[in-house]
């Protein structure tokens, strides 16, 4: 297994299979640090900002202690000679951006929550990174850098060694500490520096008797170190994406894994020395083979510098899909949290170099089945922009996007918007693409028989149609549900085109302030436009009478309706806090209000539709029901909007689904219980009676068999009488409708014996009829008042479905 601390969550993968194998939940705040029960390796330590350290078992993904410090958690130490404690770094009080070592005790007692407030400080002035504290030997000291200083505290002698080297800055020589690590049986400490030296330090128990070594390779800074298991290896990763490996702690021997894509944060070995792990700046962890070769991927959401294309949906597999390494296009699976695969879009060497103008990747969209992908790649030049328009069509064979049609300067400037025109794309003469442009145009892209005899595919793309608005730069488009409106803002104007004649056939205009969003009503709100303008305002037109329905004072920075509902998601910026409004475009009153929604700006949002309409109890998350919210801040992290209370996300998976379900949490359990809600889904859908067997959920038979423990069960011949007659419903017990049921079928039964017989209830059901309504009519015949019987049983509920 392979654990890692992964924003709230603790996460346990398979090494041999890269599957995500456990999210471990119960964090409210960012997980800091993890390390290994030293006294049981099947447990886990784990800290975070919210002031808590947990022992997990991370086999069964179960807490099994949550101990209360009070402080905020930086980094976790867990050497094996402390019995009863923990090492960890905190804010040190009154000071601010200074942090202290300290020893944490762990309180032992019955419950699972208990209060662990006994700490002791062991050194003052420590950096705040994991990687600026090591252990010795057998825990018999610790050593911490900062700055250009090292200290060393000896704990049974309880004395502390301080090293101090050069601030000088040299001609290439930068000795700023990077990280620490310390000999697994040896007395050797070492470090990692900012210039790319690494020094081995020995002889440390004395003040100015020690001494250091110096091994040298990388030409920037050190950022981890790791020693193999018996020490004999020493591996080092910094910003040139390759792994070192020195033997015998000789700079003339030393190995080398290239290439690993993404500069190394961390290093990692297995507690077996089999294998060793990198974690990238990319967020991409790598598995190593003890012979330096590489073994395993595990690609997570990737950082890109700047996320020009903002956040699609990818309508196929629900990845999102933004930009991921320079040049390329990530498809992120949210099921998994991996990277399905990465799209090489501009197709060139992207060179690491500051200043360097190099084409990269602004715009993507896709069409509605996710057939076709249309992308945008323009170089970094201000004024005059090298573009590229290019088509690519997904073939079901190879299960992979090929470039179909690539248009060369498809605009005269930047471009700024595109869309897909949302229809049913089985006839090619729907299927539109429009682009906006900074040369005040918008164009209008349609599929072509392609009539080049040595072209490999049968259809290409060309322009259609180019449209304008009083030479206004062209910034936003989008079109309506059904396709036959398109929306174009031309900086303070939005106009409205017919989509088959390409006629103007109105204007909107809310100043002052250019247009900054623009989206079209769906479903039962499809008659409204609704815009937001950089002026912080929000307005919403009326398309069938030409006239703003409502407006609000809001400085929206995204706008993002739901594809499944009428509902639409603004985010305003204000006051260095970014807040969430739902609404509806024919109310002008939120229906979801969610104020400092985090201290981050929000850049970018995105519904995802759910495999399956979740259940969802509070009525104010009713708008979550069929599609999931996320949002991408500018600090590049992505958040999404939970139904649950904290109570109910902090409490594990695996002990939710016993309470929810009554039912032992096994593989059959759980297939039962999904089975159970889809045919109760069904029967609501067809206008079924939902009976709950009340008598069934409380028989104390049932939940002894399905409770007890098989081996201490007895025979089944013992249970089988108990077991069916739990299940057996008296007389006595009928409901009404089962009452009423037996009299209509004795009745009917009646009638099939004799066609003589009068049924007195219904005369006097029809009498009663007759006078509430004021009218008189002929008395029917008995063979009539049969018929009439046996229409009014036939059972019209299939016309419900209509």
């Amino acid at each position: 297994y392979l654990l890692c601390a992964s924003g709230d969550f603790v996460k346990v993968y398979s090494v041999s299979t890269e599957e995500t194998l456990r999210l471990m939940g119960g964090h409210a705040d960012l997980v800091t640090g993890i390390q290994l029960n030293p006294h049981n390796h099947m447990q886990l330590y784990s800290c975070s900002l919210d002031g808590t350290i947990k022992l997990w078992d991370f086999m069964d993904g179960i807490p099994i202690k949550t101990f209360t410090v009070g402080s905020k958690l930086l980094a976790l130490y867990t050497p094996a000679s402390a019995e009863d404690s923990v090492f960890a770094v905190i804010p040190k009080k009154g000071e601010r951006d200074t942090f202290q070592l300290v020893s944490v005790k762990l309180t032992k007692g019955a419950g699972q929550d208990l209060e662990a407030k006994e700490l002791s400080v062991v050194l003052d002035g420590v950096g705040a990174s994991v990687k600026h504290i090591a252990f010795g030997r057998e825990g018999a000291y610790v050593v911490s850098v900062k700055d250009v200083n090292l200290q060393v505290y000896f704990f049974k002698r309880k004395l502390l060694n301080r090293f101090s080297l050069s601030t000088v800055k040299t001609k290439g020589g930068d000795n700023h500490f990077s990280c620490v690590v310390c000999h697994p049986t040896e007395d050797c400490i070492a470090t990692g520096h900012a210039d790319g030296k690494i020094r081995l330090w020995r002889n440390f128990h004395h003040r100015k008797e020690y001494t250091y070594s110096t091994l040298h390779w990388h030409h920037d800074i050190v950022m981890d170190l790791a020693f193999s298991m018996e020490g004999t290896r020493l591996l080092s990763g910094g910003v040139e994406s390759v792994l070192v490996q020195w033997h015998n702690e000789s700079s003339c021997q030393k190995d080398f894994l290239p290439r690993l894509g993404s500069p190394i944060e961390y290093i990692s070995m297995s507690s077996d020395g089999a294998l060793c792990c990198t974690l990238h700046t990319d967020n991409r962890i790598t598995i190593i083979n003890s012979n330096l070769r590489f073994s395993r991927s595990i690609q997570g959401l990737i950082k890109s510098r700047d996320v020009k294309t903002g956040i699609v949906v990818d309508p196929r597999t629900k990845a999102l899909v933004l930009n991921g390494e320079p040049g390329h296009l990530q498809f992120y699976s949210l099921q998994s949290d991996q990277q399905l695969f990465s799209l090489d879009i501009v197709q060139r060497q992207y060179i690491h170099q500051a200043g360097l103008k190099q084409s990269d990747l602004v715009k993507v969209a896709f069409s509605a089945r996710g057939t076709w992908l249309a992308t945008v790649e323009e170089s970094e030049e201000v004024t005059d922009p090298e573009l590229q328009l290019k088509l690519w069509f997904y073939h079901e064979e190879t299960q992979s996007f090929q470039l179909n049609t690539r248009i060369n300067t498809p605009h005269d400037n930047h471009i700024t918007d595109m869309c897909f025109r949302d229809m049913d794309e089985l006839g090619d003469d729907s299927l539109i693409l429009v682009t906006t442009g900074r040369d005040c145009v918008f164009k209008v892209w349609v599929m072509v028989e392609d009539t080049d005899p040595e072209a490999q595919q049968s259809v290409s793309w060309s322009c259609d149609f180019v449209g304008s608005y009083h030479n206004y730069q062209a910034t936003n488009c989008c079109f309506s549900e059904d396709g036959s409106l398109l929306a174009v803002s031309f900086e303070e104007t939005v106009t409205v085109w017919d989509s088959l004649t390409w006629d103007l056939k109105c204007t909107f205009c809310h100043p002052p302030g250019n247009i900054r969003n623009i989206c079209f009503g769906r479903l039962t709100c499809s008659k409204y436009l609704i815009g937001a303008t950089d002026y912080g305002f929000l307005c919403c037109w009326n398309l069938l009478t030409c006239a703003l329905e409502w407006s609000a004072h809001l400085n929206v920075v995204v706008l993002q309706p739901d594809p499944l509902s009428e509902h639409i998601a603004a985010v305003s910026w204000l006051s260095k806090e970014s807040s969430l409004f739902v609404f509806k475009p024919n109310k002008p009153r939120p229906i979801y209000i969610q104020r400092n929604l985090c201290k981050e700006k929000i850049l970018l949002a995105a519904f995802v539709p759910r495999d399956e309409p979740e259940m969802i109890s509070s009525e104010k998350y009713l708008w979550l029901r069929k599609s999931q919210l996320f949002f991408l801040t500018d600090t590049q992290e992505l958040m999404t909007l939970s139904t649950k209370s904290l109570e109910e996300r902090l409490t594990p998976s695996s002990k939710q689904l016993a309470v929810e379900e009554s039912l032992p949490v096994t593989p059959f359990s759980l297939l039962l219980g999904k089975h159970r809600r889809q045919q109760a889904q069904e029967d609501i859908d067809l206008g079924k009676p939902v009976v709950h067997n009340k008598q069934e959920q409380a028989s104390p038979a049932v939940k002894e068999l399905l409770h007890t423990p098989a081996h201490i069960l007895p025979s089944a011949s013992f249970l089988c009488t108990i077991f069916i007659n739990s299940l057996l419903i008296s007389k006595e017990n009928k409901s009404a409708e089962e009452v009423a049921d037996e009299v209509e079928m004795e009745s009917e039964k009646a009638e099939d014996d004799s066609d003589v017989e009068d049924v007195t209830e219904m005369e006097q059901e029809d009498t009663s009829h007759i006078e509430l309504l004021g009218e008189t009519t002929c008395k029917l015949s008995k063979s009539q008042e049969k018929e009439l019987r046996k229409i009014r049983k036939t059972d019209y509920s299939w016309i419900s479905a209509f």
